[in-house]
C-alpha cells in the first residue's frame, strides 16, 4: 500500500480560505475513496498560502471485490405460462452480468422476485484516481471563487501546479485543459522561487523544507510563535496574547521571519484598544506589552523572507504603522470633543434597517424594553440600565469606529468613561454586544446583561415583524446567534422573566412599522426562542427527547426549563422510569382519543369503584406535595412523588371501563384522568420520551 499525495499550488489564498478548504478536501477525497471502495489509511492536511495539500497514508492498490445482490422483476412476469423466461427476466440478466439460467427466486416483503449475485472485480487505483483527484480540486468550497485568463474552471486563486502522486509514481490528469499533474512543486516564491521535484510523498515535507517552504500548518504555527517571542524580547518586553491573529499570520507566510519595531511614546496617549487594533487589523502586528501587562511603545511583524539588512524592513513596517497611529490619535482626540448627546441625535441620520426605521428608532424601543425588563429583574437597577441603553450606539457615529469598526461597544465604554458616565452604564454600553460568536464572553454586569437581552430581542422581533425571518442557511441579521445570547444570559443569571411577555412587549414596539397579526408573529419568534433552547440543552448533553418532553410542557421561564430537564433526565435512567412514562402515555392515548373530554369539576359521587376514589384523593395528595416542592425547586423529588401515582393510574384501568356507555360516568372518568395528566404535566410531557 502506497502514500498519496495532492497539492495544489496557487496565487496567494487569503489565509481564512486555507484550514476550511483543507478540511473539505480531505472529507471530500476520503469519501471518494470510500465510495470507491478503495481502503486507506489516515490522512494529514498541510497549507500556506501558495498551496493546498493532502496526503492519505496505506491507500490499497485496487479497489475491494464487491458482491451485491440485485433484486429484478417479479417473478410472476418473470417466467411465461410455460416457465420459460420473459423479456424483462432476460434484461435483468445482462444488467446483473450472469446467465438467466443462473437467477434465483426469493421471498421478500413484496412477494416473489428474481434475484441476481453481481460480483465487481476491483480497479487499479491508479486509474480511478485520474477521475477521482480533478473533482476533490475543483469541488473545494471558497468563500469566493474566480476565473482567470481564458480557463473555464474556478478556483480561490489561479491555479499554478499540480502535484499528484500515488507512491513515487505521477497520477496523470489535465485541469482546464492545460494545467497538468506533475511531481513538481512550487519552492518559496522570494528565497527558492523555482519549481522541485517531491520524489514520494513520504519525502514531501522534507523536500519543501528545503526551498525554505514550512508546510505543516502546526509546526509553522509553532516557528511563528518562537520567531514573534524572541523579537518582543529584543525590544524587552513579550508578546500580547492573540491566538487568533496568530493563526493569521500562519498562514500568511511560508517560513515566518519576525521583526521587532517601536513607534512614539505620544501614541500611548491614546487607548490602549486603538492601538492594538491599528496594529493587529491593519498590519497585523503583534502588540508588545511588559512585565506588567501593560502597552510598550513597539510591535512585532512577521514577514515572509529575509533580508541582509531587517533593521531596514523593521523601518519600513515603523513608517507604515506610524501614519495609521497618527489617524487613529486624530479620530480619538476630535471624538472626546462631542458631547454623547450630540450623537445620540446623530443616530437618526444612521439606518438600523430599511423597513425598521432608524439606529435613533432602535435606541428609544431598547430604552423601553430595557426599563421594563429592569422593573421586572431589579427596579433598583432601571435607572443605569436606562442611561447605557440610551447611549448604547453612541459610538456608531465616532471617527474611530467609522475607521475601526470591531471597536464598537468598547470604544462605546471608553467614551461614556471620559464623559463622566457612571462606570456600571460604561460597562453595560460594551458588554450589550455580548455574546459576539458561539461560547464568547457573556455581560459581567447585571446592567450588562437587560441592556444585552434588550437590545437582541428588539433585533429579532424588529425582523420577525416585518417579514425578516431566518430561512435554511440565510440568516443576514444573525438572529439565531442573538436568540441563543437572550437564552444563555437568561440561564447563565437565573432570570425568571417569562419568555412570552417578553417577546409580546418587544413585538408592540412595532405595531407602527408592521401589517403583521401581532399574536402570529409573537408565537413565531416565541418559536424561534424555543427551538435555539432546545439546541442549547442538548448541546449540555440532555437527550432530544426529554428536551421535547420538558419544552412541550412549557418553556416560559428558561432556568425553569433547564432545571426540569435535568431532573428528568436522572430520572430517566432508574429502573422504574419506563413503567412511569407507558402510564403516563396511557392516560395522553385516551384523552387525545376521546371528543367528549371535559376538564372542569370531578364528581366523586359519580364514582362506581374503589380505585376512581383512590386515584383521586392520590391526586389530591401528590398535587399538593408537587406544587410545595416545585416551589422550593426540589424537581427531582416532584418527579418522584409524581412517580408514586403509577400505581393508583394502573389500578385505575385494571378496574374500570373509563368510556362507559353511561354519559355522566365517562365523562367523569376523563375528568379525573385529565385531572391527573395535568399533575403529569407540570414537569414534563411524558410522551415525548423514549421507552
Amino acid at each position: 500500500m502506497d502514500t498519496l499525495l495532492l497539492e495544489i499550488g496557487a496565487e496567494e489564498i487569503p489565509a481564512g480560505y486555507i484550514q476550511p478548504a483543507l478540511d473539505a478536501m480531505a472529507d471530500n477525497l476520503l469519501k471518494q475513496l470510500d465510495n470507491a471502495y478503495i481502503r486507506h489509511g489516515k490522512h494529514h492536511t498541510c497549507g500556506t498560502p501558495r498551496r493546498l495539500t493532502v496526503t492519505v497514508e496505506q491507500v490499497a492498490p485496487k479497489q475491494e471485490t464487491v458482491t451485491e445482490q440485485l433484486l429484478g422483476p417479479p417473478e410472476k412476469i418473470a417466467f411465461d405460462d410455460a416457465g420459460k423466461p420473459t423479456v424483462p427476466a432476460v434484461k435483468f440478466a445482462e444488467k446483473a452480468g450472469v446467465a438467466v439460467n443462473r437467477l434465483k427466486v426469493v421471498e421478500t416483503d413484496k412477494g416473489r422476485y428474481l434475484s441476481a449475485r453481481k460480483t465487481n472485480r476491483g480497479k487499479a487505483t491508479s486509474s480511478l484516481l485520474k477521475t477521482i483527484l480533478p473533482d476533490v480540486i475543483l469541488s473545494t468550497p471558497f468563500p469566493k471563487s474566480m476565473r482567470w485568463a481564458d480557463f473555464s474552471i474556478q478556483y480561490a486563486r489561479p491555479i499554478q501546479s499540480i502535484v499528484a502522486l500515488y507512491g513515487e509514481k505521477v497520477v496523470p490528469f489535465t485541469l482546464g485543459g492545460r494545467i497538468k499533474s506533475s511531481r513538481q512543486a512550487l519552492g518559496h516564491m522570494f528565497m527558492n522561487p523555482g519549481k522541485i521535484a517531491i520524489s514520494s510523498p513520504d519525502l514531501y515535507e522534507e523536500t519543501m523544507d528545503s526551498v525554505n517552504v514550512i508546510v505543516d500548518i502546526g509546526k509553522r504555527r509553532n516557528k511563528t510563535a518562537e520567531e514573534v517571542a524572541q523579537a518582543a524580547a529584543s525590544i524587552g518586553g513579550k508578546v500580547l496574547p492573540d491566538q487568533e491573529l496568530l493563526d493569521i499570520v500562519t498562514n500568511l507566510v511560508e517560513t515566518p521571519i519576525a521583526t521587532a519595531g517601536r513607534f512614539d511614546d505620544i501614541f500611548l496617549e491614546v487607548p490602549k484598544e486603538i492601538l492594538i487594533t491599528a496594529m493587529r487589523e491593519h498590519q497585523k502586528y503583534f502588540a508588545v506589552i511588559d512585565t506588567a501587562g501593560n502597552l510598550m511603545p513597539g510591535f512585532v511583524a512577521v514577514n515572509n523572507t529575509r533580508t541582509r539588512d531587517m533593521d531596514l524592513v523593521a523601518t519600513g513596517h515603523e513608517r507604515v504603522l506610524r501614519a495609521r497611529l497618527s489617524d487613529a490619535r486624530y479620530f480619538y482626540s476630535a471624538d472626546i470633543k462631542v458631547p454623547l448627546e450630540d450623537w445620540v441625535k446623530k443616530l437618526k441620520g444612521v439606518l438600523f434597517q430599511a423597513k425598521l426605521g432608524s439606529m435613533h428608532e432602535k435606541v428609544m424601543r431598547v430604552e423601553n424594553l430595557a426599563g421594563w425588563l429592569a422593573d421586572k429583574v431589579n427596579p433598583d437597577r432601571k435607572e443605569k440600565v436606562i442611561r447605557a441603553s440610551h447611549l448604547c450606539k453612541t459610538d456608531l457615529v465616532s471617527q474611530v469606529v467609522g475607521e475601526f469598526a470591531k471597536l464598537q461597544g468598547i470604544m462605546g465604554r471608553i467614551y461614556a468613561q471620559v464623559a463622566g458616565e457612571e462606570p456600571d452604564v460604561a460597562t453595560a454600553i460594551e458588554e450589550h454586544y455580548r455574546p459576539t460568536r458561539s461560547g464568547g464572553k457573556l455581560p459581567e454586569t447585571e446592567t450588562g446583561a437587560l441592556l444585552s437581552i434588550a437590545d437582541k430581542i428588539d433585533s429579532i422581533c424588529g425582523c420577525f415583524s416585518v417579514g425578516l425571518i431566518p430561512t435554511g442557511t440565510a440568516d443576514p441579521y444573525a438572529l439565531r446567534r442573538q436568540g441563543i445570547g437572550i437564552l444563555q444570559i437568561v440561564r447563565s443569571r437565573n432570570i425568571n422573566v417569562p419568555i412570552t411577555e417578553l417577546v409580546e412587549k418587544g413585538i408592540s414596539l412595532f405595531a407602527e412599522k408592521s401589517s403583521k397579526d401581532p399574536e402570529e408573529t409573537a408565537a413565531a419568534v416565541s418559536t424561534f426562542l424555543k427551538n435555539r433552547l432546545s439546541r442549547l440543552l442538548a448541546d449540555d448533553g440532555i437527550s432530544k427527547d426529554v428536551v421535547a418532553a420538558v419544552i412541550s410542557a412549557s418553556a416560559d421561564r428558561i432556568p425553569d426549563v433547564e432545571r426540569r430537564a435535568k431532573a428528568l433526565e436522572k430520572l430517566k435512567v432508574k429502573s422504574d422510569f419506563d413503567p412511569l412514562a407507558a402510564t403516563f402515555k396511557r392516560v395522553e392515548n385516551i384523552l387525545k382519543k376521546s371528543t367528549e373530554q371535559d376538564e372542569q369539576s370531578i364528581n366523586p359521587s359519580l364514582f362506581e369503584h374503589p380505585s376512581e376514589n383512590a386515584l383521586f384523593e392520590a391526586g389530591k395528595t401528590v398535587k399538593t406535595k408537587v406544587k410545595e416542592l416545585i416551589a422550593d425547586g426540589d424537581l427531582d423529588s416532584a418527579l418522584g412523588t409524581i412517580a408514586t401515582l403509577r400505581t393508583p393510574v394502573d389500578a385505575f384501568f385494571d378496574d374500570v371501563m373509563v368510556m362507559a356507555e353511561n354519559d355522566n360516568i365517562r365523562r367523569n372518568r376523563l375528568a379525573l384522568l385529565a385531572f391527573i395528566s395535568a399533575i403529569f404535566g407540570q414537569i414534563a410531557d411524558y410522551s415525548q420520551i423514549s421507552t
